[in-house]
């Protein structure tokens, strides 16, 4: 018992180690005939005439035949027929096949005084079932309501012979070309089904690939745009107080070289953390396009812990900035991202635009449950048009501020207060 145990066991092993090679086998005859059938009907489709000559040939030389070698005269009902007749009955009934796939209603309407010749004089050829391709090809590409009036133009005939030539009952004669009729048109109608279902399918793929391109488009485009804000948040910043330092440093050079060379320093500070923080945003972007390769310790994007060392760059540059906090901060890293871009994009304009003596003031209120305004304002000279208008400056706060279903306002302050205001409120955060 145990050495057929084994066999068996063996003989299971073998069967297995067989099966994917069977299924890869009948995978590949599947996708084979599969690519073969495909070829066949865009061949067809570019050159249609070649097998309409084809088919109808063939069915011509079936005609023939049947009346060069008599065999007609197996099933005729009226022997005394003559022989041009039983030819031109063949050609009628089988050459108007060659236009049935494009006008099959006209076909159908041409054979039908042949059919009605046949079955008057009783020859009763049986090339008249050539109709039943004619019933297929109008059930596939026709209105199904073009079959009632196929049916009745089919079987008139029919029940002309059987009333005319009867052998046995009528119903003999009728029902069998009914039968014939309903299985040629459920075959036409299934499979006309059948492509409309394939061609529903191609769209839908046609669709979502387009569709599959435009949401890549558009996460290109945002893409983008997040890349411009970055980019600017951190040049535009960083070029302004490096500036700033540069003009002091210059008045300063003659009278204070001591504080000259402070702003020297700064200088090369801040140019220091820019490349920085460039460097570190292009290596995120190059992650993303590897995203195997791990650095963790790459994080560009500032916090709120960042606000202290950014407002001494700005004082460092000539700006005095108060700050007034209220409250602690319980925010996302991108909210906390979004609060500090937009302080420094308002201070970066009040170095830009707001001229000699100005100072400016943050007003930082942060709620219990994730809700933060900020406020920032200068005492600068205001024309009344907003500063950096044509940038990226603004357009990019309120991007920012939009992601997070927030505010923000930017204006001039109103009279008798001179300067600029930006106010930023980001709502509670919703649980995800």
């Amino acid at each position: 018992m145990d050495g057929v145990t084994q066999e068996r066991t063996r003989t299971d092993g073998a069967r297995e180690a067989r099966a994917p090679e069977v299924l890869v086998s009948e995978g590949a005859l599947t996708h084979h005939i599969q690519r073969l059938s495909r070829r066949i009907r865009a061949f067809d489709h570019r050159h249609p005439l070649v097998w309409d000559l084809h088919l109808t040939g063939f069915w011509v030389t079936a005609a023939l035949i049947d009346y060069a070698g008599g065999g007609w005269l197996n099933v005729t009902r009226d022997r005394d027929n003559p022989s041009w007749l039983v030819l031109a009955l063949s050609l009628g009934l089988s050459v108007p096949l060659l236009r049935r796939r494009a006008h099959p209603r006209a076909v159908l309407l041409t054979v039908f005084p042949f059919a009605l010749v046949n079955a008057w004089t009783g020859i009763a050829l049986q090339a008249v079932l050539l109709q039943l391709l004619v019933v297929f090809h109008i059930a596939l590409r026709r209105p199904a309501r073009n079959l009632w009036w196929a049916t009745a133009l089919i079987t008139f005939p029919v029940a002309l012979m059987a009333a005319r030539h009867p052998q046995g009952s009528m119903d003999r004669d009728i029902i069998p070309v009914l039968m014939s009729i309903a299985v040629a048109a459920a075959i036409g109608i299934t499979v006309r089904t059948r492509r409309d279902h394939t061609e529903a399918l191609e769209d839908r793929a046609r669709r979502l690939e387009i569709e599959r391109d435009q949401q890549a488009q558009l996460a290109a485009a945002a893409e983008r745009a997040r890349i411009a804000r970055e980019m600017h948040d951190i040049i535009g910043h960083n070029l302004s107080v490096i500036t700033g330092l540069a003009d002091g440093g210059k008045y300063a050079a003659a009278k204070s070289p001591e504080r000259a060379t402070q702003a020297l320093d700064a200088i090369a500070t801040t140019s220091r953390q820019a490349l920085t923080e460039l460097r570190r945003l292009l290596d995120v972007l190059r992650e993303e396009h590897h995203p195997r390769a791990p650095h963790p310790e790459l994080t560009p994007q500032p916090t709120l812990t960042d606000l202290a060392p950014l407002i001494e760059r700005v004082r460092a540059a000539g700006l005095p900035v108060r700050t007034t906090i209220d409250g602690s901060p319980t925010l996302s890293p991108g909210r906390q991202l979004t609060v500090y871009r937009v302080i420094q994009e308002s201070l970066t304009n009040t170095l830009k635009h707001g001229g000699p003596g100005t100072s400016a003031h943050i007003e930082l209120s942060y709620d219990d449950k994730g809700a933060v305004t900020a406020t920032v304002t200068d005492t600068g000279h205001s024309d009344g048009t907003a500063p950096g208008t044509g940038g990226r400056g603004l357009p990019g706060m309120r991007e920012r501020t939009a992601l997070y279903g927030g505010t923000l306002e930017a204006g001039p302050r109103p009279h008798p207060e001179q300067g600029w205001r930006v106010h930023l409120h980001l709502p509670e955060e919703q649980p995800q």
